[in-house]
């Protein structure tokens, strides 16, 4: 999974290091990073071109300087009139439309000052947004003028990147006015009222001085009791689901307004400073602990009354499918496709494990039920895993050796000096997902990524057993294969070093996830695991959990699949252990078309592979394609075959 917000709470375990070696510093680093290939130089050539001949005239110097004052003066005056010279209209159409769309973005950094932290943009970082009426009419202004604006421009004169551009811009504003005033899910989902992170962007990423961001965050902080009273006023008729999910993130959020609070204490602000600070924190907690009471309250409420069911609908799904995914099909196509996948991936599982049968499960009777029988196999399998102690460790140390086997097989390039944070994932985000990955924007490329992954040391022996039988000897590194690298981590890189920032800004989740799938498949491709049946048995459980993600998603949000078949689902059906469904089945109720991202992305890059395969024929490289691919951002797989053509 991947998410484009940093967080950091209090108590982190943080296992700092680059793909090649440990950082020494857990913080975000504020230095730009190297780039691994050296530039060229671009000035006088090292030898120079001398004359055979030292004892000419100076008659003939003097005609020499004549002529190549003639003719400089000619081609300065050709210079100048190419530089007169209007420029060409779609030349012209283009510059107009980047005008504009930075234009935009400014705007809308002033109006939605979260967002801007999260992409590295802090000129309003002591602005809070206050969830209240004003503000979404504020918003929906917003969205409509320059809705106006874009619709008003022809796209059919712009070039490629413009166009494309354009349609990411309006894709975005409509989705925007959908989600407020169709979806409305700030009447129903207490938990995305959460100031936690940005106030964790502010105090942990060094785009400033300590001091200045500690002010910015002084600010910040007093709007926090009317952020909690507007929150209060704007939810009607939630689901329980998302109340006991607020409920749960209230401490995380409480512990990063107390390492707030420790670190101005502890710094050079003036004490005057440091009094108004541990007012406002105070003030803060009061209004987190407040929030969490009421909702507290209106969940024993709910216990007895019932509440709003969490199923959004057919309507509603297809709708949040069309913005959020920007497929070439629908979520029902989605869905079939994703069935038809499966059935593949259970028949070519069901010939592996009779294949290694004999190697491991000889002395026991093969069920003639395809389920069973793989269950058993893999079952067997994943008793093979580290222990509780060692899994933290052990995603550290095969991160250098995925790395080395891209660059080894010619698959990417990487840049070898982009920091990245292995870390417990922050209290304040749990319960969600097991893990994530969590980027820089592209304003601050070279802030560190973080890798969150959920800790097991709070948990029950049997479901941590549970957790690690799920993430196994080979599950596990395919997991960091998706994580890390060639996944997330590195798409990210190349994301923010594309020329288009409305592509590196607007992110498309079904590519950015899409391409953290297909890069397991190409690992193992290029020969990664050796081929060993076990590799790829427990890489087809991987992406039978892929696409089950699809089929999930769609059938509880529109087909209305209770838990119970749910779970049957993911376990019996797609070999999953019973803490792994439990939390999809919880990430399902929480969230929605999100997880289809994974299915819809990955198949519409294969599809794409395999087409410019054909066009090219022998020309074809995979190294370019990929390189290729990711340089257009995290554009929607659709938009990237456009521009591929």
């Amino acid at each position: 999974m991947m998410k484009t917000k940093i967080a950091l709470a209090a108590m982190i375990l943080s296992l700092a290091f680059s793909p090649v070696e440990a950082a020494t510093t857990q913080k975000k680093s504020g230095t730009p990073a190297k780039t691994a290939v050296a530039k060229k130089k671009s000035g006088k050539s090292s030898k120079t071109s001398k004359s055979s001949k030292s004892s000419k005239s100076g008659k003939s110097s003097k005609a020499k300087g004549k002529a190549a004052s003639a003719s400089k003066s000619k081609a300065e005056k050709a210079k100048a009139a190419v530089a007169s010279k209007p420029l060409p209209a779609e030349r012209r159409q283009d510059k107009s439309f980047d005008n504009q769309a930075n234009q935009f973005l400014g705007a809308l950094w002033r109006i939605d000052p979260e967002t801007a932290i999260s992409v590295g943009k802090y000129d309003t970082a002591a602005q809070l947004t206050i969830p209240d009426e004003e503000t979404r009419a504020q918003q929906l202004a917003f969205i409509d003028q320059w809705l106006e604006k874009f619709n008003k421009i022809d796209a059919r004169q712009l070039s490629p990147k413009q166009r494309t551009d354009l349609g990411l811009l309006q894709n975005k504003l409509n989705s925007d006015r959908w989600y407020l005033t169709t979806f409305r899910e700030w009447e129903w989902n207490p938990a995305m009222y959460n100031i936690a992170s940005p106030i964790d962007f502010v105090l942990n990423t060094e785009y400033a001085a300590k001091p200045q961001r500690l002010r910015t965050l002084l600010r910040r902080i007093g709007g926090v009791p009317a952020y909690y009273e507007a929150a209060r006023n704007s939810i009607k008729n939630p689901t329980r689901e998302h109340v006991q999910l607020a409920i749960a993130q209230a401490p995380g959020v409480l512990a990063v307004l107390a390492d707030l609070d420790n670190q101005a204490q502890d710094s050079i602000l003036n004490e005057n400073e440091k009094t108004l600070f541990a007012q406002r924190i105070v003030a803060a907690k009061m209004s987190v602990e407040a929030y969490a009471a009421w909702l507290g309250e209106l969940d024993k409420s709910q216990a007895v009354s019932g509440a709003r069911p969490f199923r959004i609908g057919k309507e509603l799904y297809e709708a949040k499918f069309g913005f959020d995914i920007q497929s070439g099909s629908n979520a029902e196509q989605t869905y079939q496709k994703a069935l038809a996948t499966r059935e593949q991936l259970l028949s070519n599982m069901d010939r592996i494990a009779d294949e290694l049968w004999p190697k491991y499960l000889s002395d026991k009777s093969k069920p003639s039920d395809r389920f069973a029988k793989i269950g058993m196999m893999i079952d067997k399998l994943s008793a093979k895993h580290v222990s509780r102690e060692e899994f933290f460790p052990e995603i550290r140390r095969q991160i250098p050796l995925l790395q080395d086997w891209v660059v080894k097989n010619d698959l990417l390039t990487l840049d070898a000096n982009k920091p990245l944070v292995v870390r417990e994932t922050p209290a304040y985000q749990r319960g969600v997902a097991g893990a994530s990955i969590e980027a820089p924007g592209p304003y601050r490329p070279q802030d560190r990524t973080y890798y969150n992954v959920t800790p097991l040391d709070d948990v029950a022996p049997e479901q941590a057993e549970s957790t690690l039988r799920e993430y196994n000897h080979w599950i596990l590194q395919i997991l960091n294969m998706h994580e890390a690298i060639p996944g997330h981590y590195a798409q990210l890189v190349y994301a923010n070093k594309s020329p288009s920032i409305v592509k590196s800004i607007f992110g498309n989740g079904a590519m950015v996830e899409g391409w953290a799938v297909y890069s397991e498949r190409m690992m193992l491709e290029s020969g990664y695991g050796n081929n060993e049946p076990e590799m790829w048995l427990m890489y087809s459980k991987w992406n039978l959990r892929s696409v089950t993600n699809t089929i999930l998603d769609y059938s509880v949000h529109v087909l209305g699949m209770t838990e119970q078949q749910a779970i049957d689902l993911l376990t019996r059906q797609a070999f999953q252990t019973p803490a792994e469904a439990k939390e999809k089945w919880r990430r399902a109720t929480l969230t929605s078309v999100q997880l289809t991202s994974y299915f819809s992305g990955y198949s519409e890059i294969m599809e794409l592979r395999e087409q410019r395969r054909a066009a090219l024929g022998s020309k074809f490289s995979l190294k370019d394609f990929h390189e290729d691919f990711l340089s257009y951002g995290s554009a929607p797989v659709r938009v990237i075959k456009e521009l591929m053509q």
